[in-house]
């Protein structure tokens, strides 16, 4: 390689090294065109980064455990949004009432993955792949098998968007997949550079070309519509938190029929060691930006639930003990939303395992009663009408014991 073309190739990495890509197809600009169908289904993965406590999101009030295992730390029943006669909404996610009284939330209690490390890294790698522990092996991520199992030759450039800086572990792997922090950041400081980065990536077939050339695509499809004249239907108010501006950019691209199929973002800042807090605090603040966050997108998205579902994840929950710092520790089992129409919701779904002391597993944590893979499988399944990709994705998952969907259930 000669001095001239390492240069070009430095300065292509400069261009679009804040943009992954991965794409199978090498079709010059000029041929491509957005299909303006979108696509049946779009899947929002929320992963809720550094273990949040289930324990607290929905406290289990009926049981006496709890509170003898937290005398500081659990919520009162009065404080709480009664579910079930058992199970209370932490209040700072009470915007979500709405939506779980009219069907449209279901609550996974007690679930996760197999991994025992209560390590941040070894959990969120085994979700991220869906895997049940770090140890099994596999190439790439859920999403990305998902993807790959389904993929088409007509697939948009945004079929699968990470709003992160980084692409997600769940993604890596998979076809047609764009990593970006913002939709207004994605755009050329120099519009007069178009025409020669079409010439440059206009031909050749290697990952950095086939990348850049994916990007200009990308690019070309933002400017067909504007995210700042964005407003959001029914009087939705989003907050101004980083993750809740990330959804309001998900509901523009799904309303835009850009054909995304898949969102992943994430939010950081539920590792709950030290003053938890309970009505208010460090947890409280957090909770309420999700839940105000999932509201606000469930109210603007009203005309178009039927192709959107929510799940809401995290790595592990936290320890059933409180620990001398007024928090909790690394758990194992925490729980899962999943948000959408044709739920069968306004329920909490899964076994309890219980909080007494013979029934907790490891150090004091709450078991895994209902393996994460089965709900997202079951996801796939029916609301992305995909049996055969979700049997590639998760060959190893346990049947689902519960009914997470109801009859009615099909997509349009």
């Amino acid at each position: 390689m000669n001095w001239c073309d390492e240069y070009a190739m430095i300065s292509r990495r400069a261009l679009f090294g804040t943009v992954s890509c991965a794409v199978l197809g090498t079709k010059a600009l000029s041929q491509i065109v957005l299909n303006k169908k979108g696509t049946e289904h779009t899947l929002v993965v929320v992963f809720l980064r550094g273990g949040m406590d289930g324990l607290s999101a929905v406290a289990p009030f009926g049981e006496d455990a709890y509170y003898q295992s937290r005398p500081t730390l659990a919520l009162r029943k009065n404080d709480l949004h009664n579910l079930d006669g058992f199970f209370g909404l932490h209040p700072a996610l009470s915007k979500l009432i709405p939506s779980f009284a009219e069907g449209r939330v279901a609550i996974v209690h007690a679930a996760g993955s197999q991994d025992s490390s209560h390590s941040h890294f070894e959990a969120m790698n085994a979700m991220e792949r869906g895997v049940a522990t770090a140890e099994e092996s596999t190439g790439n991520g859920w999403l990305a098998r998902y993807l790959n199992a389904t993929r088409t030759d007509h697939d948009s450039a945004l079929r699968a968007v990470a709003f992160s800086p980084v692409m997600p572990d769940s993604l890596r792997g998979g076809t047609n997949c764009v990593a970006i922090e913002s939709l207004s950041e994605y755009r050329l400081r120099n519009e007069q550079m178009k025409p020669h980065l079409a010439a440059m990536y206009a031909n050749g077939s290697d990952l950095m070309t086939r990348s850049g050339r994916e990007s200009l695509r990308v690019l070309q499809m933002l400017e067909r519509s504007r995210m700042d004249a964005y407003r959001p239907e029914n009087g939705a108010v989003y907050p101004d938190s980083d993750f809740a501006q990330a959804l309001k950019q998900v509901a523009f691209l799904v309303k835009s029929d850009f054909g995304l199929e898949i969102a992943c973002l994430e939010r950081g800042g539920w590792d709950t060691h030290v003053a938890q807090g309970t009505t208010s605090g460090w947890l409280a603040s957090q909770l309420s930006d999700l839940g105000d966050s999932l509201a606000a997108f469930d109210r603007d998205i009203a005309r178009i639930r039927r192709r959107v579902t929510v799940v809401v994840m995290t790595e592990f929950g936290r320890r059933a003990y409180e620990n001398s710092g007024l928090g909790t520790d690394h758990g194992s089992a925490s729980l899962m939303f999943v948000i959408g129409e044709g739920l069968h919701g306004g329920k909490v779904h899964g076994e309890w395992p219980g909080l007494s002391e013979e029934k907790l597993s490891g150090p004091g944590d709450l078991k895994v009663t209902t393996d994460y893979r089965a709900v997202l499988r079951t996801i796939l399944q029916v609301r992305m009408r995909s049996q055969a990709a979700a049997a590639k994705v998760f060959p190893t998952a346990p049947p689902l014991s519960f009914q997470l969907f109801n009859g009615r259930s099909t997509n349009p």
